[in-house]
């Protein structure tokens, strides 16, 4: 059994804290659990609530490596697993042909070996020696087919090659999906995973995560952002302002040497945290900015 990342639920939060992710005691107790039973985290929630963040924390806090999957519509087991360097092969073969040696026998030893292998995040991650965040992002962006790729990485942390062999991981990697929920996963993945929900947080704590990352925005014009953040949120937009977007704001806030977020102040940065026109012209009207 490999040593845990962790000690306790509180040292998770402690540790994440002092990186400026501030995780509530569900968000702790729950990367504690992954660690500890070594099972797969899969996070749940609005984009922008935190995460990717989250793996990225743990990732610097335990000293770990961090190796990225980033999902889309369309990828597959040569951009998530492995894939055969076929120009290289090709070389070896007319190397091989020129030299007299030949026979299909002899050339499928030569050609689908280590040196012709090209790993990508999946199987890099299972290789790894040291410790290791394996985040597998916006997991809800591939097809369907993806997941059944990632199964026997999550339940069995190892990866089969069929020209190789089967390759288990020396070391367990601490596994991170993120899904914006914007299709079901697979019972059969939800299954090998512990599950979070992040959710926007409550007033105080987007306060503190913003005056942690921002610390030159001061208490008060925090304390505003927040609440009229809040306030864009609880409107029927196309796309809500995330925590990194507050961030944002509060940064432009502070380029521009604002003191106070006065209605002139959310007119001319609104486009910092709105994205659509119909959102900045219906937060126009309600906040009566014009």
């Amino acid at each position: 059994m490999q040593t845990p990342l962790f000690a306790s639920a509180a040292e998770v939060g402690e540790r994440l804290a002092e990186v400026g992710y501030l995780a509530d005691a569900a968000t702790a107790t729950i990367v504690f659990l992954a660690d500890r039973l070594g099972k797969p985290l899969l996070v749940e929630g609005p984009a922008g609530v935190g995460k990717t963040e989250l793996a990225k924390a743990v990732a610097t806090v335990t000293g770990s490596g961090l190796v990225r999957l980033q999902c889309y519509e369309g990828i597959d087991e040569a951009r998530a697993l492995y894939e055969w360097d076929y120009r290289k092969q090709l070389l070896r073969l007319q190397v091989d042909r020129d030299a007299g040696e030949s026979g299909w026998d002899v050339e499928r030893g030569h050609i689908f070996s280590e040196e012709f292998l090209l790993a990508r995040p999946l199987l890099d991650a299972i290789r790894r020696s040291e410790p290791t965040v394996l985040l597998v992002d916006e997991t809800d962006k591939a097809d369907v087919e993806v997941e059944g790729l990632l199964l026997e990485v999550l339940s069995d942390f190892q990866v089969t090659i069929p020209e190789l062999g089967t390759v288990v991981a020396e070391r367990r990697p601490f596994v991170v999906l993120t899904s914006n929920a914007t299709r079901e996963l697979t019972e059969a993945l939800k299954r090998r995973c512990l599950y979070l929900y992040l959710d926007y947080p409550d007033a105080e704590r987007e306060r503190r995560i913003v005056l942690e990352r921002v610390p030159e925005v001061g208490e008060q014009l925090a304390e505003q952002l927040v609440r009229t953040v809040r306030a864009l949120r609880a409107m029927e937009l196309k796309k809500s302002p995330s925590i990194a977007e507050s961030i944002d704001w509060a940064r432009t806030l502070v380029a521009l040497g604002l003191d106070t977020l006065d209605a002139e102040a959310v007119r001319t940065t609104l486009g910092v945290v709105l994205k659509h026109a119909s959102d900045a012209a219906r937060a126009t009207t309600e906040l009566k900015l014009s």
